[in-house]
């Protein structure tokens, strides 16, 4: 038994085996046309497009994500000013001699 290191659950990802997804936006495809030719009337949407994005805006985290993008890490932004330090010191060096 381990007190300091937590152990991470495994994540879920699940692909599925036996979909075509050529297939399914070749079907995408069709289903529009005819909609837009008035063979089929209009939906709101299928049951994916309806489900996308609902779960978001309940979690304030995901919904400022979603706002502002991602952001830079802390590891890069430490990087880039560490570079931004060591260009200014061989930049200023031979103006100021110490």
């Amino acid at each position: 038994m381990s007190f300091f290191k937590m152990r991470e659950p495994r994540r879920f990802d699940h692909k599925y085996i036996f979909v075509d997804e050529r297939k399914e936006k070749l079907d995408k495809i069709v289903e529009n046309a005819k909609r837009d030719l008035g063979m089929l009337p209009h939906e709101e949407g299928s049951y994916r497009d309806r489900l996308s994005g609902a779960f978001t805006n309940d979690n304030s985290h995901l919904a400022r994500r979603n706002e502002y993008g991602e952001r830079i890490s802390s590891r890069v932004a430490v990087g880039a000013l560490f570079v931004c330090v060591l260009i200014m010191y061989f930049l200023l060096k031979d103006v100021f001699v110490f």
